[in-house]
């Protein structure tokens, strides 16, 4: 696993993270609207974020109410919709850098139809740079499925068919096959997906240029398989919550350009040089264990296996005899033809991180969302600006000086992977451990004798 250590001036790059949903998907929060993302961009640090779910009526109708131009192709939030309240977070007030957050317009579509004799469902995020082309988009779904059911609609149509419909209202526009690993539905799925771009697309596979990993997969998984080598790896969170955006996201030099800059550093990805003026040239990744389905299983018996114990009970439960949910790590194995640890001359880096509030919580032994793990988050980014900042620049001495010894030796833990986890399967999330339980009573110790 590939861990960077080695830490840069972060004031020249920007962060973004291009797939989130919208309030109008299911299974999301109340709070995915526009001021809430605004507020929790700047405690995570993100720079640029996709708007989701454009296909949906309401929500289209408040992107268009509530955002304003700001560089080619690329909008911000008026300033008479944010959030006046802080509410005890010291942000940035505005007027650019990291407090002027950039939306860009994105969009998931749930594509589920027959091909060679074989049920697909294929997730793929759509990027376009005007209101006038997500219009268009819209009217021409609209015709084939309902549009106002999910932020995330679902769709009878050919990921090929729907490529072909973006692409001839808006040549400039992104598609990006989404999570392209998990089981059910994405581009490699075990379960519905496919062994190739090609097989997938077509003579439309020359327009994706880059695919999502997904938070159960990272780079170095992918750079197994020679037929990626071309194509652009992006982390984003897929996110629910406004508190989870930024869990994965990609970082670019420069100052924000526009739509096409980003298309462009999208497109050329490791091979993009470096005279472009807004290059790709890290990612930010979930330790893929921590995914929920890095490994293969079955949720409803318990049932977790390594690929190889997989193939010892013939990818049956044998608590059920059911076909198990054969996950990421499996399906990468079965398509890769490189060896594991093999890294492309050209590669782009990434960081294996994991949320700062998962970090504290496990660290004073208490869950995400209470009052004590919320009350220390809080006062670190009051303290440093921003998650990012916190897990990417702020020094190991200025973290002993601003937390306690547990919370800062864990973010430390974190940096240099120095973590032990329990992977995901089958829809559940992995489970994170930075200290065994002696160091938890020596920590318990110090604090006593303070």
């Amino acid at each position: 696993m590939e861990v960077l250590n080695t830490f840069f001036d972060y004031s020249m790059k920007f962060f973004a993270d291009f797939h989130i949903h919208s309030k109008y998907s299911r299974a999301t929060s109340r709070d995915m609207d526009l001021e809430n993302l605004d507020k929790w961009a700047k405690i995570k640090g993100v720079n640029l974020l996709g708007s989701g779910d454009f296909t949906h009526p309401l929500w289209f109708r408040e992107l268009k109410t509530k955002l304003e131009p700001a560089e080619p192709g690329l909008f911000k939030l008026r300033q008479n919709s944010k959030i006046k309240n802080s509410n005890g977070w010291h942000l940035p007030n505005g007027n650019g850098g990291v407090a002027d957050l950039r939306y860009i317009l994105t969009t998931e579509i749930s594509c589920i139809y027959s091909k060679k004799n074989r049920t697909r469902k294929i997730h793929l995020m759509i990027f376009v740079p005007s209101f006038e082309a997500v219009e268009k988009i819209n009217a021409h779904l609209g015709w084939l499925g309902n549009l106002k059911a999910d932020g995330r609609p679902i769709l009878g149509l050919d990921a090929k068919e729907l490529a072909k419909i973006a692409l001839n209202i808006s040549p400039e526009a992104i598609l990006v096959p989404a999570h392209a690993w998990t089981p059910h539905f994405s581009i490699f799925g075990s379960v519905s997906g496919f062994n190739t771009i090609e097989e997938c697309f077509d003579d439309y596979a020359k327009y994706i240029f880059a695919i999502e990993t997904g938070l159960s997969s990272n780079p170095e998984m992918n750079w197994r398989l020679s037929r990626l080598d071309k194509i652009t790896l992006i982390s984003n969170s897929d996110s629910h919550s406004p508190s989870r955006i930024g869990r994965e996201a990609n970082i670019f030099e420069g100052k924000i350009e526009g739509f096409r800059q980003i298309a462009e550093a999208l497109r050329l990805g490791a091979r993009a040089p470096k005279t472009i003026a807004n290059r790709l040239v890290e990612t930010i990744e979930f330790f893929p264990e921590e995914g929920k389905y890095h490994y293969d299983g079955h949720r409803n018996c318990k049932i977790v296996f390594s690929p190889e114990e997989s193939k010892k009970h013939k990818n049956r439960c044998p608590v059920c005899g059911r076909p198990l949910t054969i996950g990421v790590m499996n399906r990468v194995e079965e398509l890769a033809d490189r060896a594991v640890g093999f890294k492309p001359e050209k590669a782009i880096p990434f960081r294996s991180l994991i949320p700062l509030e998962e970090i504290i919580g496990e660290a004073i032994d208490l869950g995400v969302g209470t009052k004590g793990v919320e009350k220390e988050y809080k006062e670190l980014i009051n303290k440093f600006g921003n998650e990012f900042k916190i897990m990417l620049e702020v020094s190991e001495a200025e973290l002993s000086h601003a937390a306690s010894p547990e919370i800062a030796q864990a973010i430390q833990r974190v940096r240099e992977g120095k973590v032990k986890i329990e992977p995901g399967y089958d829809g559940e999330y992995g489970k994170i451990k930075i200290f065994e339980e002696e160091e938890r009573k020596s920590f318990s110790k110090q604090a006593s004798l303070l």
